[in-house]
């Protein structure tokens, strides 16, 4: 996703990883005889052991064999920084052919990029799993290519609730119960909620949706202050903060990874989390049950609110002369072989139906295809409106306020509107 939700990349600099790294050389010519593709991409790895250099410099070195005379010169930057200098190298008019990063709809929204019907055949653009092909289109046309994604599901660690005597959660009220009977047994952070700056509009997302609520109406607009997101804060600052059952960090203060280590650590109850946690996890000898996010005690029988999906997005920029070898080393890229390989790298999830079909992790892991099941039927962040990067950076420093106990969240939310309104209008 993030991500943010994928990667991690805060040692990366220090490594001296994140200047060009040129896997081909040649010129890169011009008209139609183009030999040399620019691709700019997050860093997905958290040391030069992990770090996403090895997959491109083994997929680039494929293409060039598989298309002689053509070669891809690589540059990875930091999921912190990769947005940032696209965009600088977009205004400086030295764009990319081909980004790797997390968010697309601002370019699209200027005519820089190609649409995929022009730069995909017809059989890999139809092979995107739906939800992801939704959140890659602006009215109608794809633009953002979506290469790996992933879902959240609710963590819990089954040795705490044994101890506890506490029953998977499947309503709000449920998780309540749970939380208070792991708090009297002494479990630090009865349920972990990360509304820190890090991460929190993926945290809030999933709360919004179990209450049938979100960041978008049905139109597209931006819903951040509906009825049923205040409901659903004004619940969790009621029902879990104000108790104590979110642990002795307040929620607008923990961010993500801490909430991450502290489950790691067996301090965590319940929390949400994705598939990679569930590797390190298990990996560290916890045994944890995974379950679709509870849903509030308000909504109609038998009604199943979507979980929170997130993807990575592939784009590719006009250039004169570029779009053959653009097209070409695009329908390499998302080759079941090569995404699945780099998916499973990083405990991710592959975005196309093939890949996720040909899985080997998805095959040997019946929670793998939990985590697929719940990223076929996902919302995904409204990232086809071109306001939602400004919009999205709002949320993560707002949105943690509106559960604090003395907080009012319709304030809260009414004013995390009014800054996302004045984002898109000078969209």
């Amino acid at each position: 996703m993030r991500p943010r939700f994928f990667g991690a990349s805060a040692s990366i600099a220090a490594l001296g990883l994140l200047a060009s790294l040129v896997t081909g050389c040649g010129s890169s010519g011009s008209g139609d005889d183009r030999t040399t593709l620019r691709l700019v991409a997050a860093e997905y790895g958290s040391g030069r052991s992990t770090s996403s250099k090895a997959y491109w410099d083994k997929l680039t070195a494929a293409f060039t064999a598989a298309h002689p005379g053509k070669t891809v010169e690589v540059t990875l930057y930091p999921w912190a920084d990769v947005d940032r200098e696209v965009t600088r190298m977009v205004e400086e008019g030295n764009a990319p052919d081909v980004a790797l990063m997390g968010a697309y709809s601002d370019f699209a929204a200027q005519g820089r990029l190609y649409p995929a019907s022009e730069v995909l055949s017809v059989r890999a653009e139809s092979n995107f799993l739906p939800p992801l092909t939704e959140a890659g289109s602006v009215r109608g046309t794809l633009y953002g290519l979506p290469f790996v994604a992933s879902s959240r599901l609710l963590f819990y660690n089954k040795e705490l609730f044994d101890e506890a005597g506490a029953q998977p959660p499947k309503t709000w009220s449920d998780l309540k119960a749970a939380a208070e009977a792991l708090k009297a047994q002494g479990v630090p952070y009865p349920f972990a909620l990360p509304l820190g700056p890090e991460e929190a509009h993926a945290e809030a997302l999933i709360w919004e949706l179990s209450n049938g609520g979100g960041y978008a109406d049905d139109s597209g607009g931006y819903s951040i202050a509906s009825e049923q997101n205040t409901r659903t804060f004004r619940w969790i600052r009621d029902n879990l903060v104000a108790p104590g059952l979110t642990g002795p960090v307040p929620p607008a203060e923990l961010d993500r990874q801490d909430a991450f280590d502290a489950f790691l650590r067996g301090e965590v109850g319940m929390l949400n989390g994705y598939p990679s946690l569930l590797h390190e996890a298990r990996a560290k000898g916890i045994e944890v049950g995974t379950l679709r996010m509870p849903v509030s005690d308000t909504l109609g029988n038998g009604q199943v609110p979507p979980s929170v999906g997130v993807a990575d997005w592939m784009m590719a920029f006009k250039h004169e002369g570029n779009r053959e070898l653009t097209s070409d080393f695009l329908e390499f890229v998302y080759e079941d072989e090569h995404l699945n390989e780099f998916a499973g790298r990083y405990h991710l999830l592959p975005s196309t139906v093939t890949a996720t079909q040909t899985s080997k992790d998805a095959a040997a892991d019946p929670s793998r295809e939990q985590f697929l099941t719940a990223l076929r039927g996902a919302r995904l962040y409204p990232v086809s409106e071109p306001s939602w990067l400004q919009v999205s950076n709002i949320i993560k420093r707002n949105i943690g306020k509106a559960v604090a106990p003395s907080a009012d969240p319709k304030a809260v939310l009414e004013d995390i509107a009014r800054q996302a309104q004045e984002a898109a209008r000078k969209k």
